[in-house]
């Protein structure tokens, strides 16, 4: 529900120096200014914003120089001359000033060619009408709207529609069709039949899209509060196809002698959405990194998918066949390559291990391997798999929720005991080969990787003189002593 607001009550929201401070500069230059996009909107939407567009009829560096000079110690000038913009940073808030400008697109490309315009054309050139809303400041006119393609009734309403022709908007700059689902996910707008159909017809378009533009629109769907919608929205137009062809092959549910399995890019955005509701309940900030793994945890369905006569669908190794592909889709995606993607296959590869333990029977040994495979990921990757649970039966959901928190019971007292998290051995690989008079060798491998296994198993307490004696032992099994 947008607020009710007029002149009056715009010129209360303001009421900063800030903006009076432009308005005055603008008004000794002799031209228009406006505060433009982003928070105008979220003024009407009662969101706080400290991200300021201005944009003014003449040269944004200019008056971004004025602004600063005013604005005197404190204040921040950066100017970007390439892109004829300015961005003036003060106490918090951060101000970027730009010239109303006209653009016309080659076809090949998102870079237009720009020249000096009105606030008419600027506004013209905008991607949504929500964001096509500007401000006034100067001093004659502080605090009037000019709203030409009704953006207050499309945010009343909650629709997401281009200013102009859809297919003109998309076709000039591609980016504003993942823009249009971005803002459809952030707001849970709908968005109109014209623009998404234009979006579908338009989608090719985006391969001219850097992989660095897309990823930072994925990136923000993913921390919305729902990513789903921008999710299905984006399989429904058929971006997903090119983007994320992974994510596609999960839909759809194939049936053979009556039996079909789930729909598993539906079950995917729902395990999406179950995690970003159970960090928002645990007071938990978002974790990108976690909600990418969710909606990569099951990529190796497609590929492990089989018939068997006797139990019908089966999915095996596909967290397996899932953590393999991660890397290769991090790379393509240009997302980042260090611990961001280690994490994400990491918790692919281990998503099914606890749900096997609450199915199977809890065993010291089980628990002691996920938390050493874990370390101190292990809430995340409880996390992930207490959203897995997606059935519709509540019972069945219930049961498994209670047999994680007997899951996590036991981890709690067996980490206590054990302390099996970032597990280093009690005797090192070193000092085996001190001990046994080896040269680095295969037979020093058996001896750490038998002790490792010993410990996690129970049979070898996770203490130097215990460890001293299992190593002598194993030594002479294998002949060294």
């Amino acid at each position: 529900m947008i607020k009710k607001l007029t002149q009056k009550d715009l010129i209360c929201h303001l009421n900063m120096p800030i903006f009076e401070i432009i308005g005055e500069e603008a008004d000794a230059l002799d031209r228009e200014c406006y505060v433009v996009g982003g928070y105008v909107r979220d003024i009407f939407l009662d969101r706080p914003s400290k991200d300021i567009d201005c944009v003014t009829v003449g040269s944004g560096i200019e008056l971004a120089q004025k602004v600063a000079k005013r604005l005197g110690r404190g204040a921040h000038l950066s100017v970007f001359r390439n892109f004829g913009t300015a961005q003036v940073k003060f106490k918090g808030m951060e101000v970027e000033f730009v010239g109303a400008r006209k653009e016309s697109y080659s076809h090949d490309s998102r870079k237009p060619v720009v020249e000096d315009g009105t606030l008419e054309d600027d506004q013209n050139r905008r991607d949504l009408t929500i964001n096509d809303m500007a401000i006034c400041l100067n001093k004659a006119r502080f605090g009037e709207l000019v709203d030409p393609f009704n953006g207050i009734d499309d945010l009343e309403k909650g629709l997401i529609r281009t200013p102009l022709n859809p297919d003109i908007t998309f076709s000039d700059d591609p980016l504003r069709m993942l823009r249009a689902i971005r803002f459809a996910c952030r707001f849970e707008f709908r968005i109109v039949p014209d623009t998404f159909e234009a979006i579908a017809r338009n989608r090719e378009r985006i391969r001219i899209i850097s992989g660095e533009r897309i990823i930072d629109e994925l990136n923000k769907i993913m921390l919305c509060e729902k990513p789903s919608i921008g999710w299905i929205l984006l399989q429904r137009c058929g971006l997903l196809q090119i983007i994320l062809p992974e994510l596609q092959a999960l839909a759809g549910i194939e049936t053979r002698e009556g039996r079909g399995h789930k729909d598993n890019f539906i079950h995917t955005v729902m395990v999406l959405d179950n995690v970003c509701r159970a960090e928002r309940e645990a007071g938990k900030e978002p974790n990108l990194w976690l909600h990418w793994a969710a909606l990569m945890h099951d990529f190796g369905k497609a590929k492990a998918k089989a018939w068997d006569d006797k139990v019908g669908w089966t999915f095996h190794n596909h967290d397996y066949l899932g953590s393999r592909m991660i890397l290769p889709v991090f790379r393509r995606l240009k997302l980042p390559l260090g611990a961001e993607e280690k994490f994400v296959e990491k918790l692919v590869l281990l998503h099914m291990r606890p749900i096997n333990l609450a199915e199977e029977g809890i065993t010291d040994s089980a628990i002691r391997r996920v938390l050493f495979e874990a370390g101190d990921d292990i809430e995340e990757l409880m996390m992930l798999c207490e959203a897995d649970i997606t059935s519709k039966i509540p019972e069945k959901v219930q049961r498994f929720l209670k047999n994680f928190k007997i899951v996590r019971q036991k981890m709690q007292e067996i980490e206590e005991k054990d302390r099996i998290r970032n597990w280093q051995p009690p005797v090192d690989g070193l000092e085996i080969m001190q001990r046994y008079q080896l040269t680095p060798c295969r037979e020093v491998g058996i001896l750490k990787d038998s002790l490792k296994d010993a410990i996690l198993d129970g049979e070898c307490g996770n203490n130097r003189e215990e460890a001293l004696v299992f190593l002598d032992n194993k030594a002479h099994e294998i002949g060294i002593l």
